[in-house]
């Protein structure tokens, strides 16, 4: 598995799936909660869309599921987001990818 980053928002945006899986989304959320005890802050879910707000390290992120666009973590402030914002995004979205390799190893074996 590997993440793809983007900065089409102004910020460092990563693309955790494009495919638009919702059932992955909420893995993600789940291992969020489980492995990093974040806790969400503000959930917004629409028809197509669900936005779920969390505070990592101190700043605050959003994990975001678009059935266009597919699964996304970014800076909540987005094209306000500074260095350090940007920053904690790539390195929580390094841990969710190796923690999600070793989740499919795990099943594998």
């Amino acid at each position: 598995m590997s993440l793809a980053l983007r900065t089409s928002l102004g910020c460092a945006e990563v693309i955790i799936a494009d495919d638009g899986n919702l059932q992955l989304f909420y893995q993600v959320a789940s291992l969020l909660e489980d492995d990093f005890q974040i806790k969400y802050l503000n959930k917004e879910d629409d028809f197509d869309s669900i936005s779920w707000e969390f505070r990592y390290k101190g700043y605050q992120l959003t994990l975001h599921y678009n059935i266009y666009s597919g699964i996304l973590l970014f800076p909540t402030k987005t094209r306000e987001a500074g260095y350090k914002e940007n920053k904690s995004v790539m390195e929580l979205a390094d841990l969710i990818e190796e923690k999600m390799e070793q989740t499919l190893l795990k099943k594998i074996a």
